[in-house]
């Protein structure tokens, strides 16, 4: 988003605090400050030569008299209010040090995305709230069509184990076959709450009722705008691939590979380093692909990814519930 002319764009940091539950802390702006009442997440400004992190700490200890113990970098957003361009910088806070004051008067409540209750959320926090629905683990299924029916079965096991989110892959499955797959899936995934996107075929998401699509990288390149579904994911391998997915108005990306894997395998890993350079300040979610399993979480968090996107390490027989 461009400044408005003449005003300089300010560097912000905000906090979103996450307890185990999943609730996560708004604060009310309080009286003297602009948009006085309004519900946002805590933090402040950047001061000159302060990095983001350092900022980080010391806003919340300023504000709410805490100490930050893990926090992740997260996502970065623009948004020009009437009173100043802020760019803002997004960490999930998971642990802290100390008991939550009101050290600046202000309200706070604890939050659950699908039942926020307090009013008004300052603007630029709309596309925060829609990335925080997202689960921080990406299942895509990578079974072979003379294993159905058993891909069901182990797809509705990691449903029933808290899975929230799952792309289906057809790949050199007949077409008739994949979308009596996709449409069991879909009906499997309604059952536990889950959000099901259907690889690269619009039609065919329309057709079953899935919630939305996965887009290739080739995809991205030819499509002129957001495919007209609530829900639309982008398969990435570099920063221009990212931008363009950004650009597309897509919820969320995936990039990699982050380490080597059996199907990709003459695709240069990334690695962590790599991962981390190209997935900085994006505005996006983006989840953590290739060669990944469960112990790699920590550090894809520490990275900046949303989370892990596997496709084997997702149909584990006994699966690990994940935070969603």
């Amino acid at each position: 988003m461009p400044e408005l002319a003449g005003r300089r764009r300010i560097a912000v940091v905000a906090a979103v605090l996450q307890r185990a539950d999943g609730r996560f802390l708004l604060a009310q702006r309080p009286p003297g400050k602009p948009y006085t009442g309004y519900w946002e997440f805590p933090g402040g400004k950047i001061e000159a030569g302060e990095s983001p992190e350092a900022a980080l700490s010391r806003e919340l200890h300023e504000e709410l008299g805490i100490e930050i113990v893990t926090a992740y970098p997260w996502l970065i957003r623009e948004f020009d209010y009437s009173h100043a361009d802020v760019r803002l910088h997004f960490f999930r806070v998971r642990a802290w040090r100390g008991v939550l004051q009101s050290r600046e008067s202000q309200a706070f409540s604890w939050q659950r995305v699908d039942a926020i209750d307090v009013a008004p959320l300052l603007p630029a926090n709309a596309p925060i709230m829609r990335a925080l629905a997202l689960p921080e683990t990406y299942g895509i299924t990578g079974f072979k069509p003379e294993e159905y029916p058993a891909a069901l079965d182990r797809i509705e096991g990691a449903l029933s184990q808290g899975l929230g989110l799952l792309q289906v892959r057809g790949k050199d499955w007949p077409q008739q076959l994949f979308e009596t797959y996709v449409s069991a899936v879909v009906s499997r995934a309604r059952k536990h709450g889950a959000r099901v996107l259907v690889n690269a075929d619009v039609e065919l998401a329309l057709r079953c009722g899935a919630d939305g699509v996965h887009l290739t990288a080739s995809q991205l390149v030819a499509l002129k705008q957001r495919p007209r579904l609530p829900l639309v994911g982008a398969s990435c391998h570099d920063r221009g691939e990212l931008q363009r997915a950004e650009v597309l108005g897509a919820d969320f990306a995936v990039l990699g590979p982050v380490q080597p894997t059996p199907t990709h395998p003459d695709a240069l890993p990334l690695g962590w380093a790599g991962f981390r350079r190209i997935a900085a300040d994006t505005t996006i979610p983006v989840f953590a692909l290739g060669g990944l399993q469960e112990e790699d979480r920590q550090q894809a968090l520490d990275s900046g990814a949303h989370g892990l996107a596997m496709l084997r390490g997702a149909w584990p027989h006994e699966m690990i519930v994940n935070r969603s």
